[in-house]
């Protein structure tokens, strides 16, 4: 019976060549069956280098999404992760705990900013704003206001791809447009302008604390991610916009919720992005780097303010619990990764990465097809003129050895922190090389 399951039709297409079976029956993200991609096997990764299928190695300026920090095979996470397999793989989290999800949370709490020491484990960094939605609106709820429903946010953010998070994503530039007529209706604002003498900063300026103003009885939250906006547009503003947000919604009586999935555990040349406005949100997000990259593991992270005042009300508990919440062998993951984040230096590691970002990809702002060059902390990009083909463009990358991928009119790195001077200046080199060519 066993042979017989294994000899169906997909089965005999798999052995016969896989690669074929798998670009005609996988979807990538935000890639097509009828016109697919070029998607390149990988065998094995060690370091800042994954090794493809027919041998070939290349440097990884992606960290895999910006959650590889330590680069892969790290043996200090193999190792945290063989002895936790020996004793528990998963359990439960309804009823049930372990140690290493305690242990994780107090260190969470510990480095975080100051006064977010309840915590809420999520599966994915979507999922963490999902619960923060959730425990904002909850919140309201149990304050006898249920009209406060809405969220207020600036345009160009990213947030995720559940519904909750695509309703706080840009809904004219991101990537979520087909969706707006099913989409919770959020409030948007201007997004500030990168420098604070930019027109787009004082009317982002204006425009938040208006709406704040005149619906503030409709707003439960507002949520943005702090310094650094990821996938909406690899933008970069003023620090002084969080910090005057977080008066704002002081004022107007609001909770603030920070999204730092992308800008946690030291990317944005701070711990956390909240650091460099001296803040603290109501309701903070992590994931991506949390474990090193090794598993998918996330978190919210809340106040006690909020926390009593959702289990205080009806039905006096939090309504969300995921299947995998705070698996054992992701919280291993995750610890052994923050006790290498503070012994490898992060600091020193990500400052090293900025200067060599700033001295080697700062010199593409000189080609014809460059529009702008932006560096800050552990990021690198490099906004083009036009739009990249996202078929021939990726596929240069790895003809020179490196592993870049670009998306909508950007070209940037977000290398582990371990890369090597070598490394990172072979992968400036290779993106002016192959820009300048455009």
């Amino acid at each position: 019976m066993t042979k017989d399951f294994f000899q169906g039709p997909a089965q005999q297409a798999y052995s016969q060549d896989w690669l074929a079976f798998e670009r005609d029956a996988l979807w990538h993200p935000y890639s097509s069956l009828t016109n697919p991609i070029t998607a390149y096997p990988v065998v094995s990764a060690h370091g800042v280098r994954l090794t493809l299928e027919d041998g070939r190695e290349l440097i990884d300026g992606m960290a895999s999404w910006w959650c590889v920090i330590h680069g892969y095979n790290h043996p200090s996470i193999n190792q945290a992760l063989h002895d936790q397999i020996e004793q528990v793989s998963h359990v439960m989290f309804g009823g049930l705990t372990h140690r290493p999800a305690a242990q994780l949370a107090a260190r969470l709490i510990d480095i975080t900013p100051p006064g977010l020491d309840k915590l809420f484990f999520a599966d994915s960094g979507s999922v963490s704003v999902e619960v923060a939605i959730k425990m904002a609106l909850q919140f309201w709820q149990a304050q006898g206001q249920a009209n406060r429903t809405r969220l207020l946010t600036i345009r160009s953010g990213y947030h995720g791809d559940t519904f909750g998070a695509m309703s706080v994503c840009d809904p004219v530039g991101g990537m979520h447009s087909l969706f707006q007529e099913v989409l919770p209706q959020q409030f948007f604002v201007t997004a500030p302008g990168a420098t604070l003498n930019s027109s787009d900063y004082s009317r982002s300026l204006d425009e938040l604390e208006q709406t704040l103003r005149n619906d503030r009885n409709k707003i439960a939250a507002m949520i943005l991610e702090p310094v650094v906006q990821g996938a909406g547009g690899m933008r970069f503003y003023p620090a002084d916009y969080v910090k005057y947000a977080r008066e704002l919604c002081d004022r107007y009586d609001v909770l603030l919720i920070a999204d730092e999935i992308a800008t946690g555990f030291g990317r944005s040349g701070h711990l956390f992005a909240c650091d460099a406005a001296g803040i603290s949100p109501d309701i903070l997000c992590v994931g991506k780097a949390l474990t090193g990259g090794y598993m998918t593991l996330a978190a919210t992270l809340t106040t006690q303010r909020v926390a009593e005042g959702i289990c205080n009300g009806d039905p006096g508990v939090f309504m969300h619990g995921p299947t995998f919440m705070a698996n054992p062998l992701a919280c291993a993951a995750a610890n052994a990764s923050l006790e290498l984040l503070f012994e490898n230096g992060w600091f020193t590691q990500v400052s090293q990465i900025e200067a060599i970002l700033n001295r080697e990809l700062g010199q593409c702002i000189d080609l014809p097809a460059v529009k702008d060059v932006r560096v800050k902390g552990a990021i690198g990009v490099v906004e083009l003129h036009e739009p990249v083909d996202m078929h021939s463009l990726p596929e240069q990358f790895v003809q020179r050895g490196v592993w870049i991928r670009p998306f909508r009119n950007l070209v940037y790195v977000m290398p582990p922190y371990v890369i090597s001077e070598v490394d990172l200046n072979y992968l400036c080199i290779t993106i002016r090389d192959i820009l300048s060519a455009l």
